[in-house]
């Protein structure tokens, strides 16, 4: 039923969005988003994109749901939002909080809140909400998530990105890296991608050769290339060798 009553429009095309609630107006009851994109591989919005998708909702009296289970305490202390704050009405979070462990957590307005049981109508329970072992790994994750943890994932990201860049244009290989915050993918591709009629343009069959290289050197990336590329303080600078040493061979593979 859910998704008899869905419309799925292109990620970064805030004009079709005008369009539904032109065609659709208060039979939408909310919009939600990826507060940036991460399962087509990573694709970061257009600047202004959340916040037109923001204005529209209010204009319309739609909810705005940002879906931060990927990016949420993983790019910042404050998930996306943290970069690109703007105000959605319900923020949506996953594992990341929990240290992995399997866990969810929803938030938001007050007002929207107050509406679930006990205080509202709306009933809500889950398999991932509140189990004692993974909230407590939750909170010795995040209380170890300090500044100084943030700024290292983000150089070694960074680094990684540069040196993916680097090997795959010495071997001649067409591609985009792109990222969102500490998220990145690459698309074996000439152009931008900023939805996932772009993602789909990319040679796949060149990632596969990628992958698998890299994973017979020791490496194991996404196996897909439709998946992001996740950094970890886990990652220090033995494990960022290892990746830079394994990195040509795999670009070559890819050619």
């Amino acid at each position: 039923a859910q998704a008899a009553d869905t419309i799925v429009l292109p990620y970064n095309d805030i004009d079709a969005v005008e369009k539904a609630f032109v065609e659709y107006g208060d039979q939408i009851a909310c919009v939600i988003t990826e507060a940036a994109a991460g399962n087509m591989g990573v694709v970061p919005p257009l600047d202004g994109f959340n916040a037109g998708l923001k204005r529209i909702c209010a204009e319309h009296g739609a909810l705005l749901v940002s879906d931060e289970v990927m990016t949420g305490f993983r790019v910042s202390a404050a998930g996306w939002y943290g970069l690109d704050p703007v105000d959605a009405d319900l923020f949506t979070f996953g594992k990341v909080m929990s240290g992995g462990l399997p866990a969810a957590a929803f938030g938001g307005r007050a007002d929207v809140m107050a509406s679930l049981a006990p205080a509202g109508p709306v009933y809500q329970a889950g398999t991932l909400s509140g189990n004692p072992i993974a909230v407590a790994a939750g909170l010795a994750t995040l209380t170890h998530c300090t500044p100084e943890v943030y700024r290292r994932v983000d150089e070694v990201s960074s680094a990684l990105q540069t040196a993916v860049g680097v090997a795959l244009t010495d071997a001649g290989v067409a591609h985009t890296v792109q990222a969102a915050g500490s998220m990145f993918s690459v698309f074996f591709a000439d152009h931008p991608v900023v939805d996932f009629g772009d993602a789909l343009t990319q040679e796949t069959a060149r990632y596969t050769r990628f992958f698998h290289e890299m994973l017979a050197r020791g490496v194991y990336l996404p196996p897909s290339a439709y998946e992001s590329w996740f950094v970890s303080a886990a990652h220090d600078d033995a494990a960022l060798d290892r990746v830079l040493e394994t990195l040509p061979h795999a670009a070559r593979a890819a050619a």
